[in-house]
């Protein structure tokens, strides 16, 4: 029986993981297989949490609110984007083309899995309107979407969503790790790749995860002195003053208006830009490190991968188990299909690696994608980092969008209208490329 929370609740939880982090990190330093399979320590006290906790053999004393540790920390999260964001060198095409890209594929799993989930799935199994979009949830958003997600249909009285999109963001991190080492190995021997020319050739740090001292960076820069506030401590607190302001703005939309209930993570992205702005004016930007708060973002996903997947409901899968198979296969085959497909004739240069990084992305999480774009191109010469950050801008919206008003809209009968204009809105992102000309090479272009 579940005992009433405390704060030592909290503190017994956190113990816990960390325990389990420090153990798969010793897995990931140790067993050949896990390097091989780059699977990160976050994943592996998710399993290892999942497996020992009270939803599987009950050894260790784990809380229920694993799932809503999920749900704050996808808040802090979305906090950390507006003050990470910086400006970019790169040029309008290559951008271009890599905004049509993302944005094109992003769009085509949320269509696809919509449509799939409500024409077909929903028509033989008695699931959640919302069910196909677990999968574009839990792949392209990763653990903190689909925390995101679940939070949203649970509040609308479908909590099973929560456990389908972690187990699909779980599933998807495994596929995008195991499949996309096969993508490589197969572009190295087919010569794609610009700047690996044999997959055994990788370094020892990018297997094991520890960085020898030549290699090691700075995770920040210090804006104060330490006898007045650390520096640390005041990139944390901001992060933390947006996520309580963006719980503040959805308890105030829904005491002014009862029947709109809107994600905490969202309301905490806006109220980032807005503060964001004003510290850029007032100069406190100054002193906010990106750097510092990136790692922030970090340790925050880190947690919530560890939570979210220890907060899956063994049983709910079990009971869904061959729908959902279905629908994480299909929207692999459907993602591998477009990453191999348009990658090559839509990208301006470094198509494979460029591809590689999408592929993790579209699949497992962000971290992924530059963990597998690190195995092909080293030393970042692809400039895929930097196009990406800036077509990112452009992309957030509508991711922020799709996550906020999918819920209501899939529950409220409009889901296959949504699917639809999902699937159009990525055909005209693809044909305003190609208006653009942001698929041709330099070479191709006529003065």
């Amino acid at each position: 029986m579940e005992t009433a929370f405390t704060p030592w609740t909290l503190f017994v939880d956190i113990g816990i993981i960390s325990i389990l982090f420090l153990v798969g990190k010793l897995m990931r330093v140790k067993i050949k297989i896990i390097q091989k399979l780059f699977i990160p320590p976050s994943l592996l006290a998710g399993f290892m949490a999942l497996g020992f906790g009270p939803q599987g053999l009950g050894w260790l004393p784990l809380s229920g609110y694993t799932g809503t540790y999920a749900g704050i920390l996808i808040a802090f999260i979305f906090g950390c984007l507006p003050l990470t964001s910086r400006k970019s060198k790169g040029d309008n095409a290559n951008i271009g083309s890599m905004w049509a890209y993302s944005q094109c594929g992003m769009l085509l799993q949320w269509g696809v899995g919509g449509l799939l989930g409500l024409l077909i799935l929903g028509n033989i199994w008695d699931v959640s309107p919302g069910f196909g979009i677990t999968m574009p949830a839990g792949y392209c958003g990763g653990h903190g979407t689909a925390a995101a997600i679940g939070q949203a249909f649970g509040q609308l009285g479908h909590p099973e969503i929560l456990t389908l999109a972690m187990t699909a963001a779980t599933f998807g991190i495994v596929a995008s790790v195991i499949i996309g080492l096969i993508i490589v190995k197969w572009g190295t021997r087919k010569g794609h790749t610009s700047f690996l020319n044999n997959y055994e050739d990788l370094p020892s740090e990018l297997r094991t995860g520890l960085l020898p001292h030549d290699r090691r960076e700075s995770m920040g820069t210090s804006t104060f002195s330490s006898i007045s506030i650390d520096s640390l401590t005041f990139n944390f607190v901001i992060v933390a003053v947006i996520a309580l302001g963006g719980y503040g703005v959805s308890r105030l939309v829904t005491i002014w208006l009862p029947g709109l209930e809107l994600p905490v993570f969202s309301c905490a992205f806006v109220v980032g830009i807005l503060l964001n702005k004003i510290f850029s004016r007032t100069g406190v930007r100054d002193y906010i490190c990106p750097q510092t708060v990136s790692h922030l973002s970090g340790s925050f996903t880190d947690f919530l991968v560890a939570f979210g997947i220890a907060s899956i409901k063994l049983s709910v899968v079990v009971e869904y188990i061959v729908p959902l198979l279905i629908l994480l296969v299909s929207g692999l085959l459907v993602t591998f299909i477009y990453v191999m497909v348009v990658a090559r004739r839509i990208m301006r240069s470094h198509w494979f690696e460029k591809a590689i990084f999408t592929w993790g992305w579209y699949t497992g999480t962000m971290a992924m994608g530059i963990a597998l774009l690190r195995v092909v191109d080293p030393s970042m010469k692809s400039r895929c980092l930097d196009n990406y950050a800036l077509a990112y801008l452009f992309i957030a919206p509508v991711e922020i969008a799709l996550v906020t008003f999918a819920p209501s809209l899939f529950l409220d009968g409009y889901g296959i209208i949504f699917s639809a204009v999902c699937l159009f809105a990525a055909l005209g992102v693809m044909l305003t490329a190609y208006m653009k000309k942001w698929h041709l090479n330099q070479s191709d272009i006529i003065p």
